[in-house]
């Protein structure tokens, strides 16, 4: 049984930085395409950043240079450095996962999901 179990999040101030870590069980992260994903309130689910098994790294144009994947094969964990957040970074994150080589944007092509964990932006 494959599990996804994110954590990091919390309260930070515009400008501030957070980092996720997503620890995954029952599958090899360097087989797999993780990604994250966040939802707002009232918000549809939206791609945020992924790595593909090649190592490959792919981000929503909104954090780009902002954010960073990465993978840690010996821990088989994905991370999410999030530097100079903004209140409209504010959402909860999910980690997500699928056995392909390649990447997708949507949501729906995501087997694996974690349980999310808050990240707020606010002074």
């Amino acid at each position: 049984q494959v599990q996804l179990v994110e954590s990091g999040g919390g309260l930070v101030q515009p400008g501030g930085s957070l980092r996720l870590s997503c620890v995954v069980s029952g599958a090899t992260v360097e087989y797999y395409t993780m990604g994250w994903f966040r939802q707002a309130p009232e918000k549809e689910r939206e791609f945020v950043a992924g790595i593909d098994s090649v190592g490959s790294t792919y981000y929503a144009d909104s954090v780009k240079g902002r954010f960073a994947i990465s993978r840690d094969n010996a821990k088989n964990t994905v991370y999410l450095q999030m530097n100079s957040l903004k209140p409209e970074d504010t959402a909860v994150y999910y980690c997500a996962g699928r056995p392909s080589y390649t990447i997708t944007y949507s949501s729906r092509d995501y087997y694996y999901w974690g349980q999310g964990t808050q990240v707020t932006v606010s002074s």
